[in-house]
């Protein structure tokens, strides 16, 4: 007959388990209680819930008890969950983000490691939150630590993309995302009430990016994807203010009305002082069934804003891919899982993967970003 397990055996098996939604050891955040074993070897596990309403409460038992149940010796298992006082909520909210008064945006930090790509588009319907959800997906997919912020606050669509309907956990005032497809991800969506439209101005809009970069602990990413809306407006100035470090991706259509409203989205990095990573064209042409392509939206836009901002900006903006219509695209983000996951052997799986690939393994410097610096000054 085994031993009967002792409390440091429990408590081992505990430190394994992660908190699904901050995504470190229950036994590091302050969520273990208590641990009782009886004389019959069963082990009774108080946990911690950092709120009454946790919407991981069932999946944070449910883990527990196959922690516990995996070590040798243990007959019953028994969870009994609690919730944490408000004390215990300061000293969680301490230990993540630190004692400051104030939030700060981590993004915005000098030693800040994380890649922020805000994705552009100069007009709607090019597909720019598909690319994106696609593009977070098939990074989380590498191995990467992954989040999405839907800057698009009119026309939010991210939650939907990603398949995902839960609500962020708040703790005091930090903001804990929920994670869909291994991404975690923020959107105005999460805090409304069924399809309500939001209808704010200027002011309010940079308010609320500005609290979803500081008060929502997005952890330590390496990537963070900013779903931009359609334009050069406020969106895209407050995300130059509050993330200086953000690069552009501009996504665009082969066709050339749309080519040409993109280039203007990428050419705003003269005047806010950021980096264009890259040029994406979107549905570039519909495979046919006997092996031949139509060009639905012409061909030749992506190649030609790739080019243009190479020139305006005096540094190289390359093609990074051209994605192909492809129907399954649409059915997948309606479906709430990113065609990189459902088909990503098929032609628009494959390049948006590709494409993926290529920023994930990219390395922060300065070649390509401009200094602010005026040459022709003389002393």
């Amino acid at each position: 007959m085994p031993a009967a397990p002792a409390e440091s055996d429990i408590r081992t098996a505990l430190s394994k388990v992660l908190d699904p939604e901050i995504r470190k050891p229950i036994t590091e955040l302050g969520m273990v209680k208590s641990i009782e074993i009886d004389p019959a070897a069963g082990v009774t596990v108080g946990i911690y819930l950092t709120t009454a309403a946790c919407p991981m409460r069932t999946e944070i038992s449910d883990r527990v008890t196959r922690a516990i149940a995996d070590v040798a010796g243990v007959g019953q298992v028994r969870v009994e969950l609690d919730v944490m006082n408000d004390e215990q909520r300061t000293e969680l909210r301490k230990s993540l983000r630190g004692d400051s008064a104030e939030p700060v945006i981590p993004f915005a930090q000098p030693g800040s490691l994380t890649r922020v790509y805000a994705v552009a588009s100069g007009k709607g319907g090019v597909g720019k939150s598909s690319v994106t959800v696609n593009l977070a997906a098939a990074m989380a997919a590498r191995g990467l630590a992954v989040g999405v912020l839907d800057a698009d606050i009119y026309g939010h669509s991210i939650p939907r993309m990603l398949g995902t309907d839960a609500r962020p956990t708040q703790v005091e005032r930090m903001i804990i995302p929920p994670t869909a497809h291994e991404v975690k991800t923020i959107s105005i969506a999460q805090f409304t009430q069924g399809n309500t439209p939001v209808v704010w101005r200027g002011p309010m809009l940079h308010r609320a990016l500005q609290q979803f970069l500081a008060d929502v602990f997005w952890g330590d990413l390496d990537v963070l994807l900013l779903d931009l809306p359609p334009g050069t407006g406020d969106v895209a100035i407050s995300i130059a203010q509050l993330v200086p470090s953000a690069e552009i991706l501009v996504v665009t259509t082969p066709q050339l009305a749309a080519a040409e409203v993109a280039e203007r989205a990428g050419a705003i990095s003269l005047q806010t002082r950021q980096r264009v990573v890259g040029v994406v064209e979107n549905m570039s042409w519909l495979e046919l069934p006997d092996g031949t392509r139509m060009d639905v939206f012409q061909s030749g836009g992506g190649q030609a804003v790739a080019d243009r901002l190479t020139r305006v900006i005096g540094a190289e903006v390359p093609l990074l891919g051209q994605v192909p219509l492809d129907p399954a695209v649409t059915r997948s983000g309606d479906e709430g899982v990113p065609i990189v996951l459902t088909a990503p052997e098929s032609a628009a799986g494959a390049a948006l993967r590709s494409i993926a690939e290529q920023l994930s393994v990219r390395r922060r410097g300065l070649a390509g970003m401009s200094l602010g610096i005026d040459t022709t000054r003389r002393a």
